[in-house]
């Protein structure tokens, strides 16, 4: 007669346990540790930047230093051995792979980010702390001697963090380091690391002072099928938008790269190019991150031309050879897109300023729960029906297109089949 007990399955069931145990303390411990050291860099870091936009704004005549700026990062980076820099690729690339993300990459992202800003080249931050995070992050694993597969873990348990400190929105945080990498999968064995590490770095961010993104959306119509509608084409408009916003971004960097190999002329020519765009077009709101134009987009329609500006500057200013990040340039041109077609469909601004946001990001970054994650830590549940929709549209109709070369597209966007694809 079998025994009523089987000991075989305890004694599984227990080394199962006993694993489990042990691995959630192991992670605990590299997380914690990962998300105060990179939470205070990172705070470290946003506060600089916060520091170097002040003085650009108050000290215009700052823009003119940016060719000299440029030649700096060219200089830095060549001194450190990396005669050419594949940022946020390189960080995907070493999760994809075993390629080894250098510490030597914090420094130098966080210096020449930090002169991009201040001499007002167009880029955002968030890129650069993936960098810092991942670079950071390869640095802990080989601290702890860890294998290839939990050196990957660390990787995006550092971009997670470093995202968190810089960005304020933890959840969101979390949850992008695991579904950038290869869309159609989620890397959950990061999940604890990544989640603890983005709390605690958003807690360190918090505690020096500094404030999350948060936006006020107003009102927000019923949700209904007139409406529906109305923002079904809102999102068809996102996603063409993100798309134009990926080639522009992509095409500009092939350009500069084709007819200007010497990267000092390259960066020198770009920064001529920002100065006379900056005068020609008589502002400088698109100079920098942009966050102040991104809050002024849910209070008032913006012009038509603010979001093909803002694509233009960007493009130019990374394809040059600056460095910075592509996130709030993303969400700049997605905010300011919603915002010029509220009125003529009759919507609030605020609402289509929030849905373009989220939707335009999915459509770059091919991340659709990130993107659901951001809209409720950005804007509140309120407007959730209306992202949603804005985002899984966006997410469809947006084809292969991606920020970042390196990203793979696993599985299918139209069909359950598996195509293990480079991005466009």
């Amino acid at each position: 007669m079998k025994p009523f007990i089987d000991k075989e399955y305890i004694k599984t069931t227990l080394q199962r346990l006993r694993l489990a145990i042990l691995t959630l303390l192991k992670w605990m411990l590299c997380s914690i540790a990962s998300g105060i050291v990179i939470g205070l860099i990172g705070a470290f870091f946003h506060s600089l930047l916060d520091l170097a936009a002040e003085i650009r704004t108050a000290h215009p005549w700052i823009l003119f230093l940016l060719p000299i700026s440029g030649i700096i990062i060219v200089f830095i980076y060549r001194l450190s051995g990396c005669k050419s820099s594949k940022g946020t690729n390189l960080v995907i690339t070493a999760i994809q792979s075993n390629e080894e993300v250098p510490l030597k990459m914090t420094p130098l992202i966080i210096v020449s980010t930090i002169l991009t800003h201040l001499c007002g080249g167009s880029a955002g931050r968030e890129g650069a702390a993936l960098q810092v995070g991942g670079s950071l992050g390869n640095a802990f694993a080989k601290l702890f001697n860890f294998d290839d597969k939990d050196t990957r873990i660390m990787i995006m348990c550092g971009m997670s963090a470093c995202f968190s400190a810089l960005f304020g929105t933890p959840v969101a945080a979390a949850v992008f380091s695991m579904e950038v990498i290869s869309v159609g999968i989620m890397y959950y064995a990061a999940l604890v690391p990544c989640t603890v590490a983005a709390l605690i770095a958003s807690s360190i961010s918090s505690m020096s002072g500094l404030a999350s993104t948060r936006f006020t959306v107003g009102e927000i119509p019923q949700f209904g099928i007139p409406n529906g509608i109305k923002f079904f084409i809102l999102s068809l408009i996102f996603a063409v938008a993100s798309i134009l916003l990926c080639v522009v971004l992509h095409k500009t960097s092939h350009f500069f790269t084709a007819h200007f190999e010497n990267q000092y002329v390259r960066i020198i020519v770009a920064a001529v190019l920002v100065i006379i765009m900056r005068f020609l077009f008589g502002t400088t709101d698109y100079l920098g991150a942009g966050t102040d134009i991104i809050a002024r987009s849910f209070v008032e329609q913006s012009a038509w031309y603010v979001f093909l500006l803002k694509i233009i500057f960007t493009a130019v200013t990374l394809g040059g050879g600056f460095k910075g990040g592509e996130i709030v340039p993303t969400l700049f041109v997605g905010a300011t897109l919603g915002s010029f077609l509220a009125p003529i469909f009759g919507l609030p601004t605020g609402i289509c300023a929030a849905c373009g946001m989220v939707a335009v990001f999915c459509g770059v970054t091919n991340c659709p729960l990130t993107s659901l994650l951001l809209s409720i830590e950005m804007f509140g549940s309120e407007s959730l029906k209306y992202c949603l929709l804005c985002i899984a549209l966006s997410y469809l109709l947006s084809g292969y297109y991606s920020l970042y070369n390196s990203q793979k597209i696993m599985y299918s966007k139209y069909r359950t089949e598996f195509i293990n694809r480079h991005s466009s």
